[in-house]
């Protein structure tokens, strides 16, 4: 099944807003309802594809049959862009100009090469295609006056467990697959992956080493990046094998120089990860803190001294209030909400290490200030916690406004990255004539730091896509400014791209720009995402 083009996941799963909330933002944020319904993909005006004769049966060729290249209109539509709220509200409004020249779906390793091959004849740019989350600008490529149409290579075709080894416990898995039908088949083998981003219904294993996913279960399983063991790109100038052992000081380890690359250096058509047994217990715990500040020191505690639940992550005091921290509860009364803020802790393993680790815990997070809410808030968000997505679209179709962005840094720079990020957003779009609501989590703990993802709701203004520009480079500036990193898992794409240059430096991404010319010469995978397409100017 594909995705809702004009919004996230199944249609059959959205659903408006609570009257209570819709009225709420009237309230808080003036946002009036009555926001135009997206056009059908049948009432968009939808240029003929510019690929020619010669460049269809090139690309049929390698993927040996013409009903696998395709040019229709609805395909190409689906294939424009990620989800980003900008994105969505730029195809909702009939904007195309990111429309892929064709749709191309290739079985395999060998086809992906012909397909590069095919592309590289005929002055076609790619676009790596799987699951259509990204919500950076990572599936817009840019041209900047070198008109080239693209393909978006859908690797959906490219969905088997190619292997696993149960001694080693790993297994070898192509890119195509998303993150439930993977689960499913390691699952049939007593195994799990344990990485489960928000985006894990409808995301691809591929996508997740190309972005550098960070699941929510990250405290116990690791991120994406951590478990992968192997991973085999195709690329212009062939095929790149990169990882053989666990661990190798067998010089650079070139498998980061594909994790993360967002499919700039190659196409990952394959990855090997390590496996963890099912688990036979899965307990979530509502915490309450007073404070967010207090609350990060427990957090803290726990990934620095332990026992870390594979589960951890704390909202804000905004967030705790609107109901955010529990999805399945908007709509709630706001007198019914409980002061402070609320904390998630959640734990895997054999029903004994469970109640271990959750006991130890608990005598950690109360010593901290923390007071028990028992399971079922921690339930309540196992239940809704991939639901954020479809209450953003419910946001927009009643006239509001919601984005998200993330970043991390070191424990001792949270407190100062929290309030900067927050006072860049709220001044921006105050000053915009949109003043928001801005909520934030911990969604992520390490040893050494964290991850803070906000949520950001107002009114949508005259044009909300520009209203949200200046706002999104303000919070770029204040995230540098403090120490962040410009992305913790949602990549570099488009939208970060000059950010992602200076956190890099000169010569870091000129080293990045000496791999792209080796692998990729002629500049045809995703241009424009990750690097800049000229080099900066000295």
């Amino acid at each position: 099944m594909d995705m809702l083009w004009s919004g996230w996941g199944d249609p059959a799963e959205a659903a408006p807003l609570p009257a209570p909330v819709t009225g709420l933002l009237r309230d808080l944020l003036g946002v009036e309802p009555g926001a135009p319904a997206p056009a059908g993909p049948d009432e968009l005006s939808v240029p003929a594809s510019p690929l020619t004769a010669a460049a269809r049966r090139a690309l049929a060729d390698a993927v040996g049959e013409e009903a696998y290249v395709r040019t229709d209109a609805e395909a190409r539509i689906r294939h424009t862009r990620g989800k980003s709220t900008p994105d969505l509200l730029r195809i909702r409004g009939g904007d195309l100009t990111d429309l892929p020249a064709a749709v191309v779906l290739p079985d395999g390793h060998e086809e992906v090469l012909a397909v590069l091959r095919a592309c590289a004849a005929h002055g076609l740019a790619l676009v790596p295609f799987g699951g259509g989350t990204s919500v950076v600008g990572g599936l817009a490529p840019e041209h900047r006056g070198r008109v080239r149409p693209f393909v978006a290579l859908d690797l959906r075709r490219m969905n088997r467990l190619l292997d696993l080894d149960p001694v080693s416990r790993t297994a070898t898995l192509q890119p195509g697959l998303r993150g439930p039908r993977a689960e499913e088949l390691l699952a049939a083998h007593g195994f799990t992956l344990g990485h489960f981003p928000q985006s894990y219904e409808w995301a691809t294993l591929g996508g997740f080493a190309a972005a550098r996913s960070s699941g929510q279960a990250s405290a116990g399983y690791g991120r994406f990046d951590e478990m992968v063991l192997a991973l085999t790109p195709a690329t212009p100038e062939g095929t790149l094998e990169a990882g053989r052992a666990p661990r190798s000081a067998a010089g650079p380890d070139l498998r980061q120089l594909v994790l993360g690359s967002e499919g700039a250096f190659g196409v990952i058509t394959s990855v090997t990860v390590r496996l963890r047994p099912l688990p036979e217990v899965r307990r979530y715990e509502g915490w309450r803190f007073a404070s967010f500040d207090a609350g990060a020191a427990a957090l803290r505690r726990l990934a620095q001294d332990g026992p870390r639940p594979t589960v951890l992550r704390l909202s804000d005091e905004t967030e705790t209030l609107i109901g955010l921290a529990q999805p399945d509860a908007i709509g709630a009364s706001l007198e019914q909400r409980s002061a402070g803020c609320q904390a998630v802790a959640g734990y895997d393993g054999t029903a004994e290490d469970v109640a271990h680790r959750a006991e130890r815990a608990a005598a950690v997070l109360r010593e901290c200030g923390g007071t028990p809410l028992g399971e079922e808030p921690g339930r309540r968000w196992a239940h809704g916690r991939y639901s954020a997505p479809y209450l953003r679209d419910a946001l927009l179709d009643v006239g509001a406004f919601a984005e998200t962005l993330e970043t991390a840094a070191f424990w001792s720079r949270i407190p100062a990255l929290y309030a900067a990020v927050r006072d860049a957003l709220t001044g921006k779009l105050t000053e915009a004539g949109t003043p928001p609501l801005v909520m934030c989590h911990i969604s992520h703990v390490y040893e050494n730091g964290a991850s803070l993802y906000f949520t950001v709701v107002s009114a949508q203004g005259e044009d909300p896509v520009a209203h949200w520009a200046p706002a999104k480079r303000a919070a770029n500036e204040a995230i540098l400014a403090a120490g962040g990193t410009i992305s913790h898992h949602h990549g570099v794409g488009t939208d970060h791209r000059d950010a992602y240059v200076r956190e890099a430096g000169p010569l870091g991404i000129g080293a990045l720009r000496a791999v792209k010319q080796r692998l990729d010469p002629a500049g045809l995978l995703n241009p424009g995402v990750l690097l800049p397409l000229d080099p900066p100017r000295a």
